[in-house]
């Protein structure tokens, strides 16, 4: 088969996997739209839904319009936007700096947004003004990452990661300062809670807040993901290309940064989906950026929908995200691991 054949052939295979993505991710959110203590029939729910846009007769009763409406589908928009954007984010922070084993906190955005949810929460400023104050924490955080290499002089990518495990540690002990002096009845809970993360708290006010800088973000990383291409081979090669590492890397870099602000500040730190995602979309699609993304994205909606379905159905309290995800993506990701490791040998 001739190159031009052999390409068509993985581009049809791309977009049949991201056509079948895609529709999954359909199915599960009606799914969850479904499920829950007050169960809904799936034709009902559909028509719910297409009632906003078609003339549909109303068979459905108000409490279960509510319901829809209301409670869940906020609830499903937050899931497949908070988990599409940690996977993109861990998706193009791999790419950038040729590390499988990096992850969206690695330039400690959830760390210093854990102290400014932290910070808001014992000043009781209420559900938004602890976004606001995680969001800010994150984008400080980040900020002083960045700075760290420019006092020493040095803009590899190794002094940033190392400047961002300096800032994570120093933003860890400030968070157990807070834990410290909190009130353990109330506000200790409260903080702890948060960190594990959980969407129940997120309302449509907080996506509308969040949905311009995502959406910026997304289509910025989107357009320069050849770019990623080239910066994923080496600072070397990327030089001869006539890329502008610098600058294109901090683009790509204050783009991801966002996604994984704008996530963490709505719904606390959800670990393993920036991690685990985009190796299943390698399994997918492979490692070209151009393919992956897309796939990081939506497989990445996917997967927290699920694990948020799962967390409010399971038992009668809702449990924090993080445990699902820990429970699921570590022996998920040993999977991953031992796959590619066969495939390689």
């Amino acid at each position: 088969m001739d190159t031009a054949g052999l390409k068509k052939k993985i581009n049809q295979k791309y977009d049949a996997v991201f056509a079948g993505l895609i529709l999954v991710l359909i199915l599960a959110g009606i799914l969850a739209l479904c499920l829950g203590r007050y169960w809904i029939p799936f034709p009902d729910v559909v028509k719910v839904l297409l009632s906003r846009v078609f003339p549909v007769s109303g068979s459905w009763d108000a409490n279960t319009e509510s319901v829809v409406m209301t409670l869940r589908l906020p609830r499903v928009a937050a899931a497949v936007l908070v988990g599409g954007s940690l996977a993109l984010s861990g998706a193009v922070y791999q790419g950038v700096f040729q590390n499988p084993l990096v992850a969206p906190d690695l330039l400690g955005v959830s760390s210093g947004a854990c102290i400014g949810a932290a910070l808001a929460i014992l000043f009781s400023v209420g559900t938004f003004g602890v976004q606001v104050g995680a969001f800010i924490g994150g984008i400080i955080a980040v900020m002083i990452t960045t700075a760290i290499p420019r006092v020493i002089k040095n803009n590899s990518n190794m002094m940033l990661v190392l400047a961002g495990i300096i800032v994570t540690g120093l933003m860890n002990s400030i968070m157990g300062i807070i834990k410290y002096i909190a009130d353990p009845e109330t506000q200790l809970a409260e903080i702890t809670y948060w960190q594990m993360g959980s969407i129940a708290k997120v309302l449509p006010n907080s996506l509308l807040m969040i949905c311009p800088a995502v959406l910026i973000s997304t289509v910025v990383l989107m357009a320069m993901r050849w770019r990623i291409n080239v910066l994923s081979l080496g600072e070397t090669e990327a030089k001869s290309l006539g890329i502008t590492i610098k600058t294109t890397r901090m683009i790509v870099i204050v783009c991801a940064t966002l996604l994984t602000a704008c996530s963490v500040c709505i719904c606390g730190t959800i670990g393993w989906v920036g991690l685990v995602v985009p190796h299943l979309g390698r399994l997918l699609v492979g490692p070209d950026n151009m393919k992956l993304l897309p796939v990081s994205f939506v497989v990445g909606g996917i997967f927290l929908l699920v694990v948020d379905t799962i967390a409010r159905t399971l038992t009668s309290a809702e449990l924090p995200l993080s445990i699902l995800t820990g429970l699921i993506g570590a022996p998920f990701y040993f999977y991953l691991l031992k796959k590619q490791r066969m495939n390689l040998s």
